[in-house]
């Protein structure tokens, strides 16, 4: 028995996984990419599966309504040695407390920390990550490549903005869902690069941000002791956000 997500993690069986959530309700965002995604991580892992994605979304309206819950954050997780089984967990969701959206979140960087198939979404890293603790006020831990790089978070992409370019990794990350609508929506504010700051880099860097699923687009306003611009969310995130919002909006399906 498990409180959360986070805690129903630490004894599930080696495998491949992904999180979304619901939204207004039982309507979801870009599901079959999760799904997409799910099968491509398990045969990037070695092995076959083939979901049964009708009686996998009757499964989870189920227990949306089983739970009464208004909005569920869910995980699907599939066993390595029993691919034809999925286990689904799921919590109450809600959005982040308002002031992180507002003021930005701090974060750190996870010096030593290396995912082995940043590609895929292995269970394997959920136990790897586990056993790094994120410094008490940040919000997120960043992975850094030998040479440097900043690569992504621990459980998100990060992107920066640099003379005037978005920049975020081309490779050793994971290819989020919202990264693919942020780098879709990007190009109508501002150039995007594909290529990953460096943490040398920081000082100059005009804002930073985060995104994940569950949590949409979050300003980053220090990177350890490094304030990231004015220390509060810029021009290009707030457009970002906005941007993000109405796509949310057009693009919400019934689970």
């Amino acid at each position: 028995m498990a409180d959360s997500l986070q805690g129903a993690a630490r004894s599930e069986p080696e495998g491949v996984y992904t999180v979304s959530n619901t939204q207004r309700g039982q309507r979801v965002l870009y599901l079959d990419a999760h799904l997409d995604r799910l099968e491509d991580s398990a045969r990037r892992e070695g092995f076959p599966l083939k979901l049964e994605r009708q009686r996998l979304r009757r499964a989870l309206r189920s227990m949306l309504d089983e739970a009464g819950f208004q909005e569920m954050r869910f995980r699907l997780c599939v066993p390595r040695l029993a691919p034809d089984q999925i286990l689904i967990t799921i919590e109450a969701w809600s959005a982040l407390p308002q002031p992180l959206y507002l003021d930005g979140v701090r974060c750190a960087t996870a010096k030593g920390l290396r995912r082995r198939n940043p590609a895929s979404k292995g269970s394997a890293w959920l136990q790897q990550r586990g056993r790094f603790t994120v410094p008490s006020g940040c919000y997120e831990a960043l992975l850094l490549a030998a040479d440097g790089r900043i690569l992504e978070g621990l459980g998100s992409n990060f992107y920066g903005v640099l003379d005037g370019q978005l920049r975020t990794a081309r490779t050793d990350v994971l290819a989020g869902i919202t990264r693919g609508i942020v780098l879709q929506l990007a190009p109508d504010i501002l150039p995007v690069k594909l290529s990953a700051l460096l943490l040398d880099d920081l000082p100059r860097v005009e804002e930073a941000f985060l995104s994940s699923s569950s949590r949409g687009l979050v300003s980053v306003k220090r990177v350890d002791e490094q304030v990231i611009g004015s220390g509060r969310p810029g021009p290009v995130t707030l457009a970002l956000v906005e941007a993000f919002e109405r796509f949310v909006e057009q693009h919400l399906e019934a689970l």
